[in-house]
């Protein structure tokens, strides 16, 4: 078990996620997720992000206990280290260390019926990581980034998919431009305060890609150099607007139900 405070795990670990973490997190292709049902979706995933070392407490050990863990390497560690390495205020006794996933767009392929999520400059890690659980839940085939977009793989981002980056591919630094010319028969929706058609209303069929912009500006229609199609979610109550990870959860929830329809 390691106890001593100066070793180089720690460093290993907080480089990863300290405020150079990005560009360590690019060279070492390397990234941390901590945390309980991470550990447990990354012992559980044969396509998310593959498992390098699960650093653990003993008490960490005995949430997980059930699940086998032979074939991965397990580092123990004491609960000053384990604090010491964790970037939250209440560490749950497990870290795991995983390799970042290297995904080419041009590998993604569409069914007919898939359900693509475009972030545009999404800035917000709280707001990237909750869409990528909702995203989960509901279905969708990936998740794509813009360039000048937040890490997908920054400590914030992963904690708040709760382990559902295991289940959802996500592509980063992609222009939309890529993703149109890829999928040309695509549907494109770019959710605007701005537009008149209800996405109540709309009429879906064959391949989707939903597209939502910055928290702060958006994203204007002609940014994105394809033809979209501007729809509005319809608010019957006195809010000017919605946090965007909600106005994305109820766009993502829309298009589950109309694949299902």
């Amino acid at each position: 078990m390691i106890e001593s405070l100066h070793s180089p795990h720690i460093g290993r670990v907080k480089a990863l996620i300290g405020s150079k973490g990005a560009k360590e997190r690019r060279e070492q292709g390397l990234f941390v997720a901590e945390g309980v049902q991470c550990a447990r979706e990354a012992l559980a995933s044969h396509e998310g992000p593959e498992l390098k070392i699960l650093y653990a407490t003993e008490s960490g050990l005995s949430k997980i206990s059930e699940l086998d863990l032979n074939s991965i390497e397990i580092v123990e560690v004491s609960e000053a280290v384990m604090k010491a390495m964790s970037d939250t205020v209440s560490p749950q006794g497990l870290i795991s260390l995983c390799y970042k996933p290297e995904l080419e767009i041009s590998e993604l392929e569409a069914t007919g019926s898939s359900r693509f999520i475009y972030l545009h400059e999404i800035q917000d890690p709280g707001n990237a990581g909750t869409i990528l659980r909702t995203a989960d839940a509901m279905g969708i085939s990936a998740v794509i980034t813009s360039p000048d977009s937040v890490d997908m793989y920054s400590p914030k981002v992963v904690r708040s998919t709760a382990g559902s980056l295991w289940n959802v591919p996500v592509y980063e630094g992609i222009s939309f431009d890529r993703v149109a010319s890829q999928f040309p028969g695509a549907q494109k929706l770019l959710l605007s305060s701005h537009a008149r058609t209800s996405i109540l209303d709309l009429s879906i069929s064959g391949d989707c890609i939903a597209i939502f912009g910055n928290e702060a500006r958006g994203v204007d229609a002609a940014a994105v150099g394809a033809a979209v199609t501007e729809v509005t979610i319809p608010m019957a109550g006195r809010a000017e607007s919605l946090n965007l990870s909600a106005a994305a959860s109820i766009v993502m929830f829309t298009l589950s139900s109309k694949v299902a329809g």
